[in-house]
Parts: C-alpha cells; sequence; structure tokens
C-alpha cells in the first residue's frame, strides 16, 4: 500500500488520452506522479483529428514517431453545405500548403493514441507510480489530498488533477458545478472502406441536423460521424450492413464511391457542458471533466492537449522554483490561462451547431457570407487556417 505521508507531486486521475498525456507531460515537467487509471476497454471506435498545436506537443513527447505508423495524414479540409435551404454556403477547400505546411494533422483511433500513451508511461517508471483502480474518495486538506481508491490503497499529493470524464468523480469532490444541455442530435460513429480515393480531405458535410463528417483513416477507409435526429439513429443502427452503407453513401453524395462499414457502429447523444470553474482547493480540472461539445471541426481533444501543455508548463515552473504546485498562486494561474481558450472553444462550436440546425434566413445568410469571404479572400483564409491549426 502506499504511504499516504509521503505526497506526490500530482494525482492525475483519469484513464483516457487526458489523463495518460497529463500523467506523461508532468512527468517530463520533473513532477513525480501517481497516476490513478484502471484498464480500460478497447471497444471504443471513435477516432481523433490531431492538428498543429497537438502534433507538436506529441512531438515534444517524443511520440509521434510510434503515432505515424497508425495514423491517417489530413492534407485538405472541404466544407460542403449539403442543406436544401433558399441560401446555401459556398463550398470551400482549405489546403495545408496554403500555410506552409505539408499538411494539418493526423486522424487516429482513440484506442491506438491510448496504447501509445500507455507504453510511453510503462517507461517512465522513475516518475509515474500507475494505480490500475478507481478514485473512490477524494479528501481534501489544506496543503495536501488524499485519495482513497476501490481496491483499498490510498495516497497523497499536493495537486490533483481531474482527467476523468464527463462523470468526474474529482470535480464532483472539489464542489464544481456545471452548466450544461443537450441537443435533439445523436451521433451514430462508424469506420469505412470506400471504393474511391480520399486524397487525404477529410469532408464535413454540414446538414439541416448536423455534420456528416469523412475524415480519412487510412488507404481507402474513412472514419465517419454522421449526426441525426436520435430516431433516424436508432433506425440506422439495426439497418443491415449493406442498407447503412448505402444510406452513407447517399448522404455522402457518392463523393468517395461505394461503401463498405468495417467496424461496428456505435451511437453517442449529443451534448455538450463546460465546468463553472476549471479548478478548486488543490484541485484542476482538464479534457471532459471541463468541458464538453458535439464533434465539429475536431475540437475536443485538441482542446484537452492544450490543457494539458498549459497544465505541465505551469507545474514545471513552480517545481523548479521550490514552489508548491497546488497551492492558490499556481492554482490561479491555470485558470487564468484556460479559461478563455475553453470558453471561446464551448461558446464557438455550440454557436457552429445551433446554426446547422437554424432555419431562420439571417442566419442562413451569415453562413453563406462568412464561408464566401473565406473562399475569395486569402488573407481571412490564411487566418481561419491558423487558428485551425491551434483547434
Amino acid at each position: 500500500m502506499a504511504d499516504p505521508f509521503r505526497p506526490y507531486d500530482v494525482a492525475v486521475v483519469g484513464a483516457g488520452p487526458a489523463g495518460l498525456a497529463a500523467a506523461l507531460a508532468l512527468a517530463a515537467a520533473g513532477a513525480s506522479v501517481a497516476l490513478v487509471a484502471p484498464d480500460t476497454r478497447g471497444d471504443d471506435w471513435r477516432t481523433a483529428a490531431l492538428f498543429g498545436s497537438s502534433v507538436d506537443f506529441l512531438d515534444r513527447m517524443g511520440l509521434i514517431p510510434a503515432l505515424t505508423p497508425v495514423a491517417a495524414p489530413l492534407r485538405t479540409m472541404r466544407l460542403v453545405d449539403a442543406t436544401d435551404r433558399l441560401i446555401r454556403a459556398p463550398e470551400v477547400e482549405f489546403h495545408a500548403r496554403e500555410i506552409g505546411r505539408d499538411l494539418f494533422g493526423y486522424n487516429i483511433a482513440n484506442r491506438d493514441i491510448v496504447a501509445v500513451l500507455a507504453t510511453a508511461i510503462a517507461g517512465r517508471g522513475d516518475k509515474v507510480t500507475r494505480f490500475a483502480a478507481s478514485l473512490r474518495r477524494l479528501d481534501i486538506a489544506t496543503d495536501v489530498a488524499t485519495l482513497q481508491l476501490d481496491d483499498g490503497q490510498a495516497l497523497a499529493a499536493r495537486l490533483v488533477v481531474g482527467a476523468d470524464g464527463r462523470a468526474s468523480r474529482v470535480r464532483a469532490s472539489a464542489g464544481i458545478t456545471v452548466t450544461s444541455w443537450r441537443y435533439p442530435q445523436t451521433a451514430l460513429v462508424a469506420n469505412l472502406e470506400h471504393s474511391a480515393p480520399h486524397d487525404d480531405t477529410s469532408t464535413e458535410f454540414h446538414t439541416e441536423t448536423g455534420p456528416f463528417t469523412l475524415v480519412p483513416f487510412g488507404p481507402g477507409r474513412s472514419s465517419l460521424v454522421c449526426v441525426e435526429r436520435p430516431r433516424v439513429v436508432e433506425r440506422m443502427m439495426t439497418q443491415p450492413d449493406a442498407v447503412l452503407a448505402a444510406d452513407l453513401e447517399r448522404r455522402a453524395h457518392s463523393l468517395l464511391g461505394a461503401f463498405r462499414l468495417v467496424s461496428p457502429r456505435q451511437s453517442w447523444p449529443m451534448s455538450a457542458f463546460k465546468a463553472d470553474r476549471l479548478a478548486g482547493p488543490r484541485t484542476v480540472l482538464i479534457g471532459e471533466a471541463a468541458h464538453g461539445f458535439p464533434p465539429l471541426g475536431a475540437q475536443g481533444l485538441n482542446l484537452t492537449l492544450r490543457d494539458v501543455a498549459g497544465l505541465a508548463s505551469i507545474v514545471g515552473e513552480c517545481l523548479g522554483q521550490g514552489d508548491d504546485p497546488g497551492d492558490r498562486a499556481a492554482i490561479d494561474r491555470f485558470v487564468a490561462a484556460r479559461t478563455g481558450d475553453v470558453a471561446g472553444r464551448v461558446f464557438g462550436v455550440d454557436l457552429l451547431n445551433r446554426s446547422l440546425l437554424s432555419d431562420a434566413l439571417p442566419v442562413q445568410v451569415l453562413r453563406s457570407f462568412g464561408l464566401g469571404l473565406a473562399r475569395r479572400l486569402p488573407p481571412l483564409r490564411r487566418l481561419m487556417l491558423r487558428e485551425g491549426m491551434r483547434a
């Protein structure tokens, strides 16, 4: 049993990409890390498109060589207005070469990201101690936090990082509330083979019910996110593979030829939330413990990795100066550094999703005008591309 009276610098709670990346980055910053992360199942078929700053962060961590063999490069981003509304936005393509890059980033299966991060953590036994258990109770005192685990072990840390998802126990223990809302949408997720090449191009069709997105996932393959009305997705979940594949090909306007499903299909009700505070005493929140939103523009994991990078920088500076990484000053720095980015992304994705669902003519005009400008004005295109690379 760990000695709860010899605190780690940081305890990270979470077994997903957020928790594993945080443990690795904090160890690289010089912290002694307790990672509370039970083994996870490999039945998540979702993928994550990682762009600019996320790729750079993972490269600094030495992980890109292990990720590229299981990653698909993304060189072009295509937006298509596939609505039947009176005013439609023009089709727009963005190319990585426009900002002097070979590619925007990579599309990688969540399970592969987790596997690569877990292997890297196993090689950092000098700085990271992994506890294959779940958090049962968190007690926060003035100078230390104590974590009781469901296998009977206990440990102490000066700072606790909640990376334990939307139902975060760390967040609840710290008394942090959330503001949340639901959308009349459900996402169907699957992986497809197709007869026409994708040419490293990700295509996002904007429909009246939400985005229909095809992201390269290897030669002749793409990962799909189809956002629809819940009752429609319920029906799609029960259709024979051939029937569903034909329906998806129709929705994609046969852009990639004939489809064939190559994974189980999964469905995810669409909702969004933001923690009302990003931190509490000796506690900070990152990833989906702090924010969550619909799958538009590949924002989720990219925002999470910016949380991780920002936190690791602050903790590293504190330790380098002999300061306590869990004291009020350090936590206030994290909150100040991350609040604007988190709030802006949550608001932006919510606004975009609601604009897709709206039949209001002024909304149609604004969407069409904005994308039209992006298509015609190179400086605006480059600004949008650079902001997207930070996604």
